[in-house]
């Protein structure tokens, strides 16, 4: 019968009990783990000089090599460690290659850094012997930890991200559980072993089994700054707004000054291209657009020292921005989804624009409903697409983030001085003023209120909370 796998790869970090759990990997007679392979220090092990005829030197030069090595050349199904810090052109071969089994090793974060600082004090990585045990303690340092954490919580998240959005399951185990005789046996069977084992190999014991009171020598420091951490995350803004990737087809360049244009929709972007044109005294014509990924990079590496940009609009005012441009009739407009909000959405639109029947107040109620409706929409609660448009930026940012970030992000409020600052990076002082013409057929400033300021903040928590928004004003 035909193995699930060709490979495996143990997805783990220091002082998770990763080198006991390959221990006993190793003590079935079909899986062979060739420890920290890509670890930048060393190659397999500290005092190891290769792998499978593989050397270090070799394995930098090109790592796919012992890769392929381990797949091809182990004594059975061939694996090895991989931590977040271990070499990042390894990462994305193995996350995508369906035939390589993931084992995902997670331990509790506070006690591997606990684990981390004694074995850092006592300078012991490993015991065989409890005899030879060195007693430390640690000392907890706060900043140090919330990187620790983040660290790891930002690595698990993108091995969460990339197994679901490939369709790949992986087996998650415990550091509680490596110790469990069934456990490690259904590991085995996961990884197609045609063995079992009737003990595990207790050589490698464990270095800290007291409490953390008698481990951490600011036992009380440490609770108290631990009490800021939200277990269960209560403070959270939820968001069940879908990923969006770079638009790059998007994406503008000056005419010849080093100048990138990464807009986000519902933006001042036509004021913007016209004085992106003026930087270079030309045309909007003459802008370099219709960029693809290849087409961009291209232009990055010919344009050496450029700049990008793009600019945050208040989430109201672009909220009113892309209700004008893209819901109220007009050139552009989104005709059937303007009929979906009014046959579902219940909201009041005009069919035609001018219109005797949508004065000030109707505009205000309308607009009203399309925030309730953005609410909605961006928690995944309508049969509506989410529009780039009414997205909120700061999933338009991240998105964009894929490719590459912009260089500069530039709130609405500091536009002109924050352009005119860019233009003179490239040599042109003197750049033409940006006009942001205004939205018709009422301008914000004629129907704001704090309601409508309310309904922005509950479409829209996340762009408030993670940019400062303060309260619209005209």
């Amino acid at each position: 019968m035909q193995r699930p796998f060709d490979s495996f790869v143990l997805l783990a970090e220091m002082r998770t009990g990763s080198n006991f759990l390959e221990t006993n990997l190793n003590a079935f007679p079909d899986i062979q783990c060739h420890g920290e392979a890509f670890n930048p220090a060393f190659i397999g092990y500290p005092n190891a000089t290769e792998i499978l005829g593989v050397t270090q030197s070799m394995r930098d030069a090109d790592p796919d090599r012992l890769v392929d090595m381990i797949r091809e050349k182990s004594e059975g199904i061939g694996g090895f460690r991989y931590f977040h810090d271990h070499d990042p052109r390894v990462l994305d071969r193995v996350l995508d290659d369906v035939r390589c089994a993931k084992v995902i090793l997670t331990r509790n974060p506070l006690d591997s850094y606990v684990s981390w600082k004694i074995a850092q004090a006592t300078g012991q990585w490993k015991l065989t012997n409890v005899k030879s045990r060195k007693d430390g303690r640690a000392r907890f340092d706060a900043e140090e930890f919330d990187a620790h954490v983040a660290a790891l919580q930002a690595f698990q998240v993108q091995l969460l991200n990339r197994l679901q959005t490939s369709g790949q399951a992986a087996f998650y185990i415990p550091y509680e559980d490596i110790q469990d005789l069934s456990v490690v046996n259904g590991l085995a069977k996961f990884l197609g072993s045609a063995h079992e084992l009737e003990s595990l190999n207790k050589n490698l014991k464990p270095q800290n089994p007291a409490g953390l009171d008698e481990k951490v020598s600011n036992f009380d420091e440490m609770t108290e700054a631990l009490s800021k951490y939200d277990r269960f995350n209560l403070t959270r803004t939820p968001s069940f707004e879908p990923r969006r990737g770079p638009v790059i087809p998007g994406y503008t360049a000056a005419p010849k000054s080093g100048l990138l244009f990464m807009p986000m929709r519902g933006a001042p972007d036509e004021e913007i291209l016209d004085w992106l044109a003026a930087v270079d005294g030309a045309t909007r014509a003459e802008l370099q657009g219709s960029f693809n990924q290849k087409s961009l990079r291209a232009w990055m590496r010919t344009h050496p020292g450029f700049r990008s940009f793009t600019v945050l609009r208040h989430p109201l005012a672009r909220a009113h921005h892309a209700f004008c441009r893209k819901i109220l009739p007009g050139d552009g407009s989104y005709t059937q989804i303007r009929k979906t909000l009014g046959r579902v959405h219940g909201i009041e639109l005009p069919d035609t624009l001018p219109n005797p029947d949508y004065d000030r107040q109707a505009h205000r109620l309308a607009f009203a409903g399309f925030l309730d409706f953005i609410k909605a929409n961006l928690n995944g609660q309508t049969g509506v697409r989410v529009d780039g448009w009414w997205a909120s930026q700061a999933m338009t940012l991240q998105g964009q983030a894929d490719f590459a970030q912009p260089s500069v992000v530039i709130p609405e409020s500091e536009l002109q001085e924050t352009l005119d600052r860019l233009g003179e990076t490239v040599g042109s002082p003197k750049t033409a003023p940006v006009q942001v013409t205004g939205d018709g057929p009422f301008e914000l400033a004629e129907i704001y209120d704090e309601e409508l300021e309310q309904l922005a903040r509950e479409a829209y928590p996340r762009d408030y909370l993670v940019f400062g928004f303060e309260d619209w004003k005209a």
